[in-house]
């Protein structure tokens, strides 16, 4: 399957770029376009030892780089999607923690057949930067760290083949009825803390599923300086449909001037892989953001 969907990805690539004039460029719009967004926050809050208030000296940080790279015509589209986040605090003398930690990129490669469905086939990558621990405390109440996942580990290749339904620019959703994911733990170790391994064999770095995978996606300024990006996949393996992982993201930015952003940002997800319990994480932050895009925000 993996062997198809890159013959696939091949020559309707090969389309796209014999289809695309460069000896009008003056004249014709080029069908490229482009964004990135960059951005950085800082909080830091200190007491001297005989603040009557009460307090614990803090500083937390975070640095983020979206960036999107499309190519359309009449009948080819090509959608690149990279996502970059990374965020930590340290309160006192604890230990350091992170807020945030993630990498994607999405890229898909479609073909038009009416107005509003397109024929697809995608590849799709995720995981983390550095390590992620749980905080452990002792019966002195010291605490330690437990290490429970790093990069690769787990870490998310999924490739797709499906049809695409997408009635407007800021709305699509992907029904990838061929997907083939790989799921990796390269940490051979990581059951010991982690029993259920991320689904993968103990013993094992990989493992592989076929499923059936939906995708929506959501981003379009929903108000003057106010936009809302979310992405919501739903997973199911052919093996076993009872089993089906979901997860949901979600980013809320309102500008504040030019180069000031706040920014709130959740993820919920449900994977027995990982537990039985949904997870979810929010955080809210006030920082430095830069912003330079070629698509219509209206649109």
């Amino acid at each position: 399957m993996k062997k198809l969907i890159l013959l696939v990805f091949i020559i309707l690539a090969n389309n796209a770029f014999s289809q695309t004039d460069f000896s009008n460029q003056d004249t014709i719009p080029s069908p490229w376009k482009k964004s990135i967004e960059t951005g950085a926050n800082i909080n830091q809050s200190s007491f001297s030892p005989n603040w009557k208030g009460g307090g614990v000296n803090s500083i937390a940080m975070g640095l983020l780089l979206d960036g999107r790279l499309l190519y359309e015509s009449s009948k080819i589209s090509f959608d690149n999607v990279l996502q970059l986040q990374y965020g930590m605090v340290k309160n006192d003398n604890a230990i350091y923690r992170k807020t945030t930690d993630k990498i994607f990129f999405d890229s898909k490669l479609g073909y038009r057949i009416t107005e509003k469905w397109n024929a697809f086939v995608s590849v799709t990558f995720l995981s983390q930067f550095a390590q992620g621990f749980k905080v452990v405390k002792d019966s002195l109440d010291r605490e330690s760290q437990q290490l429970i996942s790093r990069f690769m580990a787990p870490g998310y290749l999924t490739s797709s083949l499906g049809m695409e339904y997408k009635p407007v620019d800021y709305f699509w959703l992907r029904f990838g009825v061929g997907s083939f994911r790989n799921t990796f733990v390269t940490d051979t170790t990581l059951y010991r803390s982690v029993p259920q391994n991320y689904g993968v064999p103990i013993g094992k770095k990989v493992r592989n599923e076929l499923a059936f995978a939906l995708t929506a996606n959501f981003d379009k300024d929903i108000a003057k300086n106010l936009h809302l990006y979310t992405r919501y996949v739903m997973f199911a393996n052919y093996e076993n449909l009872k089993a089906i992982d979901s997860r949901l993201d979600l980013t809320l930015s309102a500008k504040v001037n030019r180069y000031i952003n706040v920014n709130l940002t959740a993820t919920a997800l449900y994977d027995q892989d990982q537990d039985y319990e949904i997870q979810y994480t929010q955080m809210l932050s006030l920082g430095l953001l830069y912003r330079f895009s070629e698509f219509d925000p209206k649109k």
